[in-house]
């Protein structure tokens, strides 16, 4: 006989640590409806301030995965996926999933869209006309199997508890509990069947996690959790305090990764990441002997052509234009106000706050500010200057893309206070550490 909803909460809220079955039947009542909207709100509560051990998320995390379907996966070759905490100029995902099934990887990667100043991954595909993020698990299957990844969104039936506990935790001011993260983007992953996870943890300005220990505390927290899930996971915890790559907007990101597929771009920053990304899961799945072995191997998925051809074949088994990758300008909408934005004086970039050149993007309506808010996915900024560039008035320190004269207008104040010129910047490298279990 389960325990009723409020003795869990009871149990949670006075610190005690909930047993497996404890939590299951509470998330299975979550699931069903018998458990209401303000004992979920008071589990959460309860959670986020009292936390939970490994043991109790690792329970967690396995009981909203099974709250719907939990995909089976019968290929040639390993199931991975690579999941990011989110960023400003973060379309890493776009470049990674052809890269790794050119590599002999099936990459079914279920992605997420816009959350607060970050850029979603969904919304950039939804800059390509014609390409479906919701395609029915039939189609998924056959994608994933056929081209070796498929980009798209949550279905209905992955992971339903997290859909409806992540709405309620956003109201009630308990999104950052690293216990409902966890879980929440673990159910997802575990739900699509993957053998191997890369996560991408970021900190600095432009992060959730801005400051580094907590970085560090939801990495450990991801690695263990996913680890005693039974999903073989590391974390690498990269830098955000500077835009990854040199843009920020949706139809911007989508043709930046284009152009990094079909070798016509230097993004240095944004190019180590995807690579060290893959390197962990090459060596995880053994598909590379090492660590040099799998850089050797994604570089040539790139110079080969091998990895922008499977990103033109999935784009059109998704209902995306056949020839994208021939003419991507010619199906991304452009905005009709494009110009730089100057700085008022002369030195060196020295800091940059990276959250605002989201919030700029926003502010131009390329992202949300409520979820019912439609999208203009051609504004945005692109050409952004990261740290220790020398400017002066003559200098743009990024390209606007605006709906009209009054975004741009709005929009280049923000970009300017969030540059600050002055001496020589602190530049931290791309990778800050790796978490292993």
């Amino acid at each position: 006989m389960s325990l009723l909803p409020q003795e869990v909460i009871r149990a949670k809220r006075d610190g005690r640590a909930l047993t497996t079955a404890e939590v299951k039947d509470f998330i299975e009542g979550l699931t069903k409806g018998t458990v209401s909207e303000g004992q979920v709100a008071a589990f959460a509560m309860a959670v986020f301030f009292k936390g939970m051990s490994a043991d109790e998320a690792v329970g967690l995390t396995l009981a909203m995965r099974d709250s719907g379907t939990v995909l089976k996966w019968d290929l040639p070759g390993p199931v991975v996926d690579k999941h990011s905490t989110g960023g400003i100029g973060d379309n890493v995902s776009l470049m990674l999933a052809p890269m790794l099934a050119a590599c002999g990887c099936y990459v079914p990667m279920i992605s997420g869209r816009g959350l607060g100043h970050t850029g979603g991954t969904l919304d950039k595909l939804d800059s390509i006309p014609g390409y479906t993020t919701a395609p029915d698990n039939d189609l998924f299957r056959k994608e994933t199997r056929e081209v070796g990844c498929a980009i798209i969104g949550q279905t209905a039936d992955l992971a339903p508890a997290d859909k409806r506990l992540y709405g309620i935790r956003d109201v009630t001011a308990t999104v950052e509990s690293v216990p409902l993260i966890t879980a929440s983007i673990l159910s997802k992953k575990l739900a699509a069947g993957l053998q191997y996870l890369v996560m991408d943890v970021k900190t600095g300005s432009g992060a959730f996690m801005a400051k580094r220990e907590d970085a560090q505390t939801l990495a450990k927290s991801l690695v263990s959790v996913a680890n005693g899930a039974g999903l073989k996971t590391t974390a690498l915890i990269t830098d955000m305090d500077e835009p990854l790559a040199k843009c920020a907007g949706n139809a911007l990101e989508v043709l930046h990764a284009v152009r990094f597929l079909q070798n016509e771009l230097t993004d240095s920053r944004v190019h180590e990441v995807t690579v060290r990304l893959g390197m962990e899961l090459l060596v995880a799945t053994k598909i590379a002997a090492s660590p040099d072995d799998a850089r050797k191997k994604l570089e040539t998925s790139l110079t080969s052509g091998k990895a922008a051809e499977i990103f033109g074949r999935m784009v059109a088994a998704l209902g995306g234009p056949k020839d994208f990758m021939a003419a991507p300008q010619k199906h991304l909408r452009a905005a009709p106000v494009i110009r730089p934005v100057y700085a008022d004086g002369e030195g060196t970039v020295s800091s940059i706050a990276t959250r605002e050149l989201g919030l700029a993007v926003i502010e131009l309506g390329g992202g949300r500010r409520r979820a019912e808010d439609k999208i203009d996915h051609a504004v945005g900024l692109d050409n952004l200057l990261g740290k220790n560039f020398r400017v002066d008035m003559n200098t743009p320190l990024a390209m606007i893309h605006a709906a009209d004269e009054a975004g741009f207008a709005r929009a280049a104040a923000i970009v300017k206070a969030a540059y600050a010129i002055g001496g020589k910047a602190t530049e931290l490298p791309p990778i800050l550490e790796t978490v292993t279990a």
